[in-house]
């Protein structure tokens, strides 16, 4: 086994450098001029097909599981979004 490098427990190296390289691969960023207001509601973190990693890179990202999605498989933040959206039944976010 390799010493150092990421841990599931959050205690490994790179987490900061993961968040800021997957920033890149954002679908819908709320900074954006053309961002729309319902979209907030439609985050991958409320969506009953995304799955929260473990760790610290948990906190933000997850992987999305919807069929039929253009980001099925793919790891996604937590506040970006997709016409697939599909909200928890009980309402939790993350």
């Amino acid at each position: 086994m390799v010493s150092g490098g990421l841990r599931t427990d959050g205690e490994g190296e790179g987490d900061d450098a993961i968040h800021a390289r997957w920033l890149r691969l954002l679908n819908r960023s709320t900074g954006d001029l053309g961002y729309r207001d319902d979209w907030f509601d439609e985050q991958c973190g409320g969506c009953r097909f995304w799955i929260a990693l473990s760790g610290e890179l948990g906190l933000d990202w997850g992987v999305c599981t919807r069929d039929g999605s253009p980001f099925d498989g793919q790891v996604r933040f937590e506040h970006d979004g997709c016409e697939s959206f599909a909200a928890r039944l009980d309402g939790t976010f993350g």
